[in-house]
């Protein structure tokens, strides 16, 4: 197998100019402007069977802009050359799904979907667990994470709710396909202007403001902190590193990527991992209507599973 060096090396061999000039600098009119359909094909094929991300042709300028970036950065003069490093290099092409990946994220994004946490599931399980019918622990997945603003969204919530001093456990699994946003996740520090998204009683329980070098920042408190634990993790992959079951998945506008085959299979892995009685919340613009032999939905985006028994029937 080609190293990533070798694949690089002779990437940039083959981008050597008429003049017999080094592409290491390359004259701004040999920056690549466009991609051929054979090289954007190649790449299509190559993230969907990687990561069940599907571009369509309508997504050709996102992918020229998205990945230009690193072709200059090799200084290569063509979308072919980098498409060899890439499928030689695997750091590389780590690099190549963190650029092309839609990261928009904020903290508590869909209320409603907060409401009906705080309304509806946490004084059940408080109810239940005063009964001793369920126990003082929960389990959290939110997979598709980003930046982190939604599983730290998730720890204020249940932190509030369900303190330590009462008996209970939080634990808060996060996990993306970009290694990228995973570090900005895991630094737990933010521009202080995205505060304004998290609810007051929060922010001041929760969240730390910076001065000095830090001024303009804020930074997750170590409470919050303590409770999430983030890695990498391709939803399309062969392998789900997590174990056990979930009480609530968070999978929030992420399945838009997928096509429908890809997307049932992520969803009946995620069910998985899902508890009996646990709930899956996904996006605004993402439908489950194929998936109602075992999902229900009980409200819109939030969805619960379908009894076996029921499902057999």
């Amino acid at each position: 197998m080609t190293t990533g060096t070798e694949a690089l090396r002779r990437a940039k061999t083959d981008a050597i100019d008429e003049r017999g000039g080094s592409s290491e600098a390359l004259p701004f009119e040999l920056q690549p402007k466009s991609i051929t359909q054979k090289e954007f094909l190649n790449f299509q094929e190559l993230i969907y069977r990687t990561s069940g991300i599907w571009l369509s042709q309508a997504k050709t300028a996102l992918l020229v802009g998205r990945l230009s970036k690193r072709l200059r950065h090799f200084g290569l003069k063509s979308f072919s050359e980098y498409f060899r490093v890439v499928s030689d290099d695997p750091e590389e092409f780590t690099r190549m799904l963190d650029a092309i990946s839609t990261n928009e994220t904020r903290f508590f994004r869909e209320p409603n979907q907060f409401d009906f946490l705080e309304q509806r599931v946490l004084p059940q399980w408080i109810a239940d667990a005063e009964v001793g019918v369920r126990a003082r622990k929960v389990r959290v997945w939110s997979a598709g994470c980003s930046t982190g603003q939604e599983p730290y969204s998730l720890a204020m919530t249940l932190l509030h709710h369900l303190p330590p001093s009462a008996g209970w456990e939080i634990e808060i699994v996060a996990t993306d396909l970009s290694t990228q946003v995973l570090e900005v996740a895991k630094s737990a520090t933010w521009d202080f202007a995205k505060s304004s998204e998290i609810p007051e009683q929060y922010l001041k329980a929760f969240m730390l403001r910076g001065f000095g070098e830090q001024k303009g920042k804020m930074k997750a408190g170590n409470e919050i902190r303590s409770l999430i634990r983030f890695f990498q993790l391709n939803l399309n992959g062969p392998n789900y590193p997590v174990s056990g079951k979930f009480d609530l998945i968070f999978c929030r506008n992420v399945l838009i990527y997928f096509d429908l085959e890809t997307r049932t299979r992520v969803i009946q892995r995620l069910i998985e991992h899902l508890s009996p009685d646990g709930f899956l919340f996904v996006g605004h613009a993402e439908s489950l209507h194929t998936m109602a032999s075992v999902l229900r939905r009980v409200v819109p985006t939030i969805y619960s599973q379908v009894p076996k028994t029921e499902a057999a029937g």
